[in-house]
């Protein structure tokens, strides 16, 4: 394979995002680890902030460059959603661990999420192109802005969490209803 159609800008802000979730991670459910003492744990969550925003803008960047500048690749295709997936379940597990967020709203998302990739899995194995609808992207926007509110401790984000679970559920049925109209 050539190396070239691998290595892109998109590629690369999609890899940086992967590296970035578990750093994010890290800070949230770290917080009374040795080499924070004396840091207030909410400088500690401002900290998995700005790493989570620096982070969900590559997920802008690099689908804005791959569509704009013809870069979209398999590798892309697959290494993309597998970044947002990384840095949402981290930033949504890392805030049920330290009390920030609701349990079963989390169970919900995480249990959708990884239904619709093998789901997609199987629509691949079956040749049948379920690419990203409209609303997947909008759940996955909803989701990175609840967490940013949760990171934050703003007012509303709890229910901001709830409207992320409402809008992935629904997009999770888009996926299915999709995937069985185009099945032969």
């Amino acid at each position: 394979m050539d190396s070239s159609k691998i290595v892109n800008i998109p590629n690369i802000l999609a890899f940086i995002r992967l590296l970035l979730a578990p750093v994010m991670f890290f800070f949230l459910v770290n917080q009374d680890a040795e080499i924070f003492n004396g840091i207030h744990p909410s400088w500690l969550n401002y900290t998995a902030a700005f790493i989570f925003v620096l982070a969900s803008a590559t997920d802008f960047f690099d689908g804005y460059i791959a569509r704009t500048f013809n870069q979209i690749t398999t590798m892309g295709k697959i290494l993309d959603p597998l970044a947002d997936k990384m840095l949402t379940f981290a930033g949504f597990l890392g805030l049920m661990m330290i009390g920030s967020a609701s349990p079963w709203a989390i169970f919900f998302i995480v249990t959708r999420e990884l239904f619709i990739t093998g789901l997609r899995v199987s629509a691949v194995a079956e040749g049948i192109d379920i690419s990203a609808s409209v609303m997947g992207k909008i759940k996955t926007v909803v989701q990175m802005i609840a967490i940013g509110f949760l990171l934050m401790g703003w007012y509303g984000g709890e229910a901001l969490l709830w409207i992320a679970v409402v809008i992935t559920l629904y997009s999770g049925y888009e996926y299915v209803r999709d995937f069985f109209k185009n099945v032969h």
